[in-house]
């Protein structure tokens, strides 16, 4: 366990036992005030005072059950080494339920996204890979039940895609996807390429959580609306109507730009959706780069010039830069099938992270 999450834990632990003490004491009763303050302290240690006690349970189990370990009786070891795997798993177990019992909610976990995913440096081939990356959430997605809505893409020449952004609804989804944010990498070599070559490319992706109008109140005297026809692939108009849209918000320079629909009406409100979220996203960045400026975290900020994973196809691994963590399941990966592996080691990571308790 984290040396300063048990410290912590000690603390409550001894607060816990002296308020328990107090209330015991006959002079309480004469005052309710305080004995109901004690009362809501008391109640609010409960929870990680229990878990830290079965804790130091299971704790001092594994340190009997090794002592049996060192006995001449073979059948007593066997017995021995099945107890203390049993007691190890148990003791991981408490701990997790700890962390997620001590760290502070995210807010934002059990909303909607929106998700952007553009492609970057590397020509067609980062169009091709940000479509690779479509793909591996969409999969990702269905696993968990959740439904996607394709707002605003771009398809590139070769099936790929410029920008693509979408909506995805379920149970608990940014809280699976908010760590997504940042530069993804992609090592291959392109079916183009004659030589055999490996080329290195990436796109961006960003996750913005639904904002809702009692969120953030966009003034309309901030906006700037603009119409235009809206245009398909090559130049080619795909509509003899300006209704195309295209939102600025002036305060802050975020546009947005809107044309997937034929009508002006239904592409002005899609693109309201996607300004707030990015206007949401935008003042819970600055409030949370403002707290963390005395950390350093290894998560990192979410921006999209932030290179956080690499997605190497000669190699079959995937490297997530931030937590050094390297599987070696590309293909599974990409399919959605072990993305649950990288999700779990991020959140781990962040519940460290959150913990206030280095004072």
């Amino acid at each position: 366990m984290n040396p300063d999450l048990r410290a912590k834990l000690e603390s409550n632990l001894s607060s816990y036992k002296d308020i328990t003490a107090k209330l015991s004491t006959p002079e309480i009763y004469s005052d309710r005030t305080k004995m109901k303050s004690l009362n809501q302290e008391l109640t609010k240690l409960e929870g990680s005072v229990k878990l830290y006690q079965k804790y130091l349970e299971v704790e001092k189990s594994i340190s009997e059950t090794k002592e049996l370990l060192i006995d001449d009786d073979k059948e007593m070891i066997d017995i021995a080494q099945d107890e203390l795997k049993k007691y190890e798993i148990e003791l991981r177990e408490v701990e997790t339920k700890i962390i997620e019992a001590t760290v502070e909610k995210d807010p934002n976990d059990t909303r909607d996204v929106y998700m952007e995913i553009r492609a970057g440096t590397g020509g067609e081939e980062a169009a091709i890979f940000a479509g690779d990356l479509f793909k591996m959430y969409s999969r990702f997605s269905e696993r968990n039940k959740w439904d996607i809505e394709v707002i605003n893409s771009n398809i590139s020449d070769h099936g790929g895609f410029k920008e693509i952004i979408y909506k995805v609804v379920g149970k608990n989804v940014y809280s699976q996807l908010k760590f997504e944010s940042g530069t993804h990498r992609v090592q291959r070599v392109p079916d183009t390429e004659t030589q055999g070559r490996v080329h290195t490319s990436a796109a961006t992706v960003a996750v913005l959580p639904e904002a809702e109008e009692v969120d953030l109140k966009i003034n309309e005297s901030d906006l700037r609306i603009d119409v235009f026809r809206a245009g398909g692939p090559g130049g080619q108009s795909v509509n003899t109507t300006d209704s195309a849209v295209r939102i600025t918000h002036i305060p802050s320079g975020i546009s947005v730009s809107q044309q997937d629909e034929k009508s002006q009406h239904k592409n002005k409100a899609k693109g309201m959706k996607i300004l707030r979220a990015r206007l949401y996203e935008f003042e819970r960045s600055r409030i949370e780069s403002e707290r963390s400026k005395d950390r350093k975290s290894k998560i990192g900020s979410g921006d999209r010039s932030e290179r956080i994973r690499t997605y190497n196809f000669p190699q079959g691994r995937v490297t997530d830069h931030r937590i050094n963590l390297t599987l070696h399941k590309l293909d599974e990966f990409l399919e959605g099938e072990v993305f649950d592996e990288m999700i779990e080691a991020l959140t781990l990571q962040a519940q460290e992270e959150s913990l206030n308790i280095l004072n």
